[in-house]
């Protein structure tokens, strides 16, 4: 059906609406990502501000996954301009990109879906919404044929946090013992973090999630959130990756790469936080 495929929404705005633009802008920062690891992460935390800003930080934790062998991926991001409970799955068909259409992964979604009643179709949370498809020009140009599970979390509370990462496991622990071999899914947090502080005060904001993700402690940054929510825009996107990668196995997180907005426009005196992480 058409209404299964979702329109690129920020394509020509907050990154370059051409095939050919955006591979060069996309490998230059990927080109420039020095990263030392040496197997393939489960799940990464990456940056969704407009490409120019947060792509030479997103471009360190997909350096990380270019060459890995995965069956899918799950984007989990927040919700910026439509308030709900639970958190939107967009389930079946696939999502327009510069570099043509990226495929839901429909089983897992499915499959997901089933494991959490906090997880529902709310296809207006998806209409505007920047953190999913900021991805999307990483995503589809280093694993071009890999399928999605897009998924946009809406308040961010403790509940549907951890009601997402049981969902995860659930859905991803249950695939995998029904075939022959395990399946490969990645995961991915959607979040900037500190907002719109002088550099030094964000920097010390963001340092504090950058601590809770290399500790691989969910409860510790959930509890850092609920006493300051801005630490991260998708702080709770983060929690639920980091529960779940850390149940399905994950024991070492791992920052990547640190910036803020700053960096690219030279003005330090409001910035935007940005973090790349890999979890293994």
């Amino acid at each position: 059906m058409a209404t299964d495929i979702r329109p690129a929404a920020v394509a020509g705005s907050w990154y370059p609406a051409s095939a050919d633009r955006l591979a060069r802008e996309v490998d230059d920062y990927i080109g420039r990502a020095q990263v030392d690891v040496h197997d393939a992460p489960i799940a990464i935390v990456a940056p969704h501000a407009g490409l120019k800003y947060s792509g030479p930080v997103a471009a360190f934790a997909y350096r990380a996954v270019q060459h890995g062998d995965y069956d899918a991926a799950v984007l989990v991001g927040p919700s910026h301009f439509v308030a709900f409970n639970g958190v939107a799955i967009w389930p079946r068909g696939a999502w327009q990109t510069p570099f043509g259409a990226v495929q839901v992964a429909e089983d897992l979604a499915c499959a997901i879906a089933a494991a959490s009643s906090n997880v529902i179709e709310h296809p207006p949370a998806h209409g505007r919404e920047h953190s999913l498809e900021m991805q999307l020009p990483f995503l589809a140009h280093l694993l071009p044929g890999v399928p999605f599970v897009p998924m946009v979390m809406g308040y961010q509370d403790r509940e549907t946090a951890f009601a997402l990462a049981d969902a995860l496991t659930s859905a991803i622990a249950s695939r995998t013992a029904a075939r022959e071999r395990a399946e490969r899914v990645l995961l991915v947090a959607s979040s900037d973090l500190s907002h719109y502080e002088d550099a030094p005060t964000a920097r010390a904001m963001d340092a504090v999630v950058l601590r809770e993700v290399e500790r691989l402690d969910a409860e510790g940054l959930m509890q850092a959130l609920e006493r300051e929510p801005h630490h991260a825009c998708g702080g709770g996107p983060i929690v639920a990756v980091l529960h779940a990668a850390r149940r399905l196995g994950a024991t070492r997180g791992r920052v990547l790469k640190y910036g803020d907005s700053g960096d690219v426009s030279g003005d330090k005196s409001s910035v935007v936080g940005y973090m790349a992480a890999g979890i293994w």
